[in-house]
């Protein structure tokens, strides 16, 4: 079996490569190639014809390709797509002027409301409307329909998405307009918003429609190719794309519900340190992945990744369920400057092109970059990944005029710069782990990215957190899971203003499995299904609900009295307080199915490493750290064996990475070649 993961960053496209005949974990080998935008898949290609050149991966080869692409999520944040229509029920044309009322930042007097995907212009009004309990109230009127898709094809749409009022409480009107736009022969796409996610909250559900509307014609060329070019060189390979959900779908599931894709990247960074943790014997974690622009954080609880129904892509919500990742403004490419006396980094980003000053590549910013170069935490002697050799001149050159303005060395400057990006770290990432509801101290930190392995550390003493895991593919971390991603479907069924019962529990879970396995069977019909059960679960009369899990046998014999006080002790978790005697009530219950894909593991492996002899006259670098310098020692990552250990400061340097171990932390080798850090106590 030879299993190939792909994940397109800004700079680069990275791959990781597992052949079962090889081994397991350890036998993974990973590689970088420049990422080719505006046209990805030409870097995807670059990669797969090195594989073939270096006899890695034969034409004959059954291989399954598992890729995270940026394609949808550029669409959609740089509303780049053909112009899209919205049905909606008659007196709803405003949906999504009005929204949910909320402001981005209701401090700031100035703030304007983000224009909808779709203007005003392309919102077509229809007769009908159904009640919340999905009896009709008003027949379609199917000349409405007619009328607003010929409208809608002269205004120059593509496309056309439906939401009517209560669909998903039934659908018959939806897919009845379906009907009428196919039959008039006008090359409509039509996205209807109960088969995107069928639950309550118009407003979510139409943006749902919408963007995956938008995104479907960028996804469908994208497969389009890709698929061409591995029917010429692999045609054995099957293609499947990462979920936002952190599973996988065929590709040809992709385009056609491309909007499961757009956080399809860092979801699969989360599935991968979920699957390194159980390796390593760590069960929460707080995942980093710092890139070049920003950095995303998550929660790994219990072995498996946080997952959310709040989650966002550019301007818009997602309704379906993600893992649940904050995203913060700051990364290795992240510009430092000025405001007023008040040094501030990012949110903007020197990019791939021209990137940092210490590129070479005609940057003259700033940079975190630049800062660590000044620092010492990167060097003049070791090439980036990519060749990219760095240059102390031109990033003093940068930082000069911030030195200037603060009175104070280059190197002060560039390590106040580091602090900055340290604190806007910690202020995203202390109210996300509150959210959660864990304890900093009871987390370990996953550090992965192109520049996670240099910051992580100084992130983890600020947080309070004393273990630190580095894996050995933290450069690639993504593209790594694509090794360990299973296929992954979610169903739901909402039950607001029904009566709880354990019939209808029954009832409901039982006809999402039959959905989530008539999926499966198309993705991987020789595949076994596991499925995991849960239930959105408030008081009546609260706000918001709670995401309650259940197990197999509360949900065949629909145990509702095991269901609340599951709910109970969750809310008890989050929120410190539970009415064990108040009435509750059931807002929507999720079925997940999972399709367990081959993946590198560990019992594959055969034996630990042997150790290797470090020389204890190692080569050295200064640090710049806490306001002075350090004499650490330098190491090559792919020269240390299995129980290596050293005392920081420490610099670990492999071909892709940096890793940094601060004065305090011990750090040390797993079995599988990965770095753990531990405070000194």
């Amino acid at each position: 079996m030879l299993r190939i993961g792909i994940d397109i960053g800004g700079t680069f496209t990275d791959f990781a490569v597992w052949n079962s005949e090889a081994g397991g974990y350890r036998a993974i080998e990973i590689f970088k190639v420049p990422s080719t935008p505006p046209h990805f898949e030409e870097g995807v290609k670059t990669g797969v014809l090195r594989l073939l050149e270096e006899g890695k991966v034969k034409p004959d080869d059954e291989v399954l390709i598992v890729h995270g692409t940026t394609v949808t999520t550029n669409a959609v944040i740089e509303r780049k797509g053909a112009p899209v229509a919205l049905l909606v029920t008659q007196g709803c044309k405003n949906i999504l002027d009005i929204a949910r009322l909320r402001m981005g930042d209701p401090i700031d007097l100035r703030y304007s409301y983000p224009l909808p995907i779709t203007p005003n212009a392309l919102v077509f009004e229809i007769h009908e409307r159904l009640r919340a309990n999905g009896d009709v109230e008003r027949a379609l009127r199917e000349e409405d329909v007619a009328q607003a898709a010929t409208e809608a094809r002269a205004a120059g749409a593509q496309s056309i998405a439906v939401c009517f009022l209560h669909s998903y409480r039934n659908a018959v009107h939806e897919m009845r307009a379906a009907e009428i736009v196919r039959s008039l022969g006008l090359d409509l796409d039509v996205v209807l918003s109960h088969e995107i996610w069928a639950q309550e909250g118009e407003y979510e559900r139409a943006n749902a429609a919408l963007l995956n509307a938008f995104a479907r014609g960028a996804m469908r060329g994208y497969v389009t190719e890709l698929e061409l070019f591995l029917a010429q060189r692999l045609p054995k390979a099957r293609l499947m794309i990462t979920k936002s959900n952190g599973g996988a779908m065929n590709a040809l599931e992709a385009a056609v519900h491309p909007i499961h894709s757009l956080l399809s990247g860092p979801a699969s960074g989360v599935t991968a340190a979920a699957t390194l943790g159980a390796l390593l014997d760590a069960p929460n974690l707080l995942t980093m992945d710092m890139g070049g622009t920003s950095t995303d954080i998550s929660i790994v609880r219990d072995g498996a990744g946080i997952v959310s129904q709040q989650g966002k892509v550019g301007d818009f919500p997602i309704i379906m369920p993600v893992v649940a990742i904050e995203a913060i403004g700051a990364g290795g490419g992240s510009i430092a400057w000025m405001d007023g006396n008040v040094l501030k980094v990012g949110p903007h980003s020197a990019g791939a092109r021209p990137g940092p000053a210490c590129y070479g590549q005609g940057g003259v910013l700033p940079t975190l970059s630049d800062a660590y170069l000044l620092c010492g935490y990167l060097s003049e002697s070791t090439p980036l990944a990519g060749g990219i050799v760095l240059r102390r001149d031109l990033a003093e050159q940068a930082m000069q005029p911030i030195a200037d303005r603060l009175g104070v060395d280059l190197t002060t400057a560039a390590e106040s710069c580091i602090l900055v990006a340290t604190s806007n770290m910690l202020a995203k990432a202390l109210p996300f782990i509150a959210r959660i509801g864990v304890s900093p101290a009871d987390l370990t930190l996953m550090i992965f990215g192109g520049a996670g392995a240099i910051h992580g550390p100084l992130l983890a003493s600020e947080i309070g957190i004393g273990r630190i895991i580095v894996p050995k593919t933290s450069s690639v971390f993504c593209a790594y899971g694509g090794l360990v991603t299973d296929l992954l479907y979610d169903a739901v069924v909402s039950t607001r203003g029904q009566k709880l019962s354990g019939a209808a529990m029954r009832d409901a879970f039982s006809g999402m499995r039959v959905s989530a396995a008539e999926w499966l069977g198309k993705q991987a019909p020789s595949i076994l299904p596991e499925y995991e059960y849960s239930a959105n679960v408030r008081y009546v009369g609260q706000s918001f609900d709670v995401a309650t899990a259940l197990d197999a046998d509360t949900v065949e014999t629909g145990d509702v009295e095991t269901l609340a006080r599951n709910f109970h002790r969750e809310h008890q978790r989050l929120f410190l307080h539970a009415h064990p005697d108040g009435a509750i009530e059931a807002v929507s219950f999720q079925l997940r199915i999972r399709g367990v894909l081959p993946r590198p593991r560990p019992e594959d492996d055969g034996p630990e490493w042997p150790s290797a002899d470090v020389p204890q006259d190692s080569l050295t670098r200064k640090l710049f750290i806490n306001g002075q310098w350090h004499v650490a020692r330098h190491y090559d990552q792919d020269s240390l064996g299995d129980d290596w250990g050293a005392a920081g400061p420490a610099v670990i340097e492999q071909a892709t990475a940096t890793t940094i171990a601060p004065p305090g932390f011990q750090v040390k080798t797993t079995r599988f070649g990965d770095l753990v850090m531990e405070k000194v106590k």
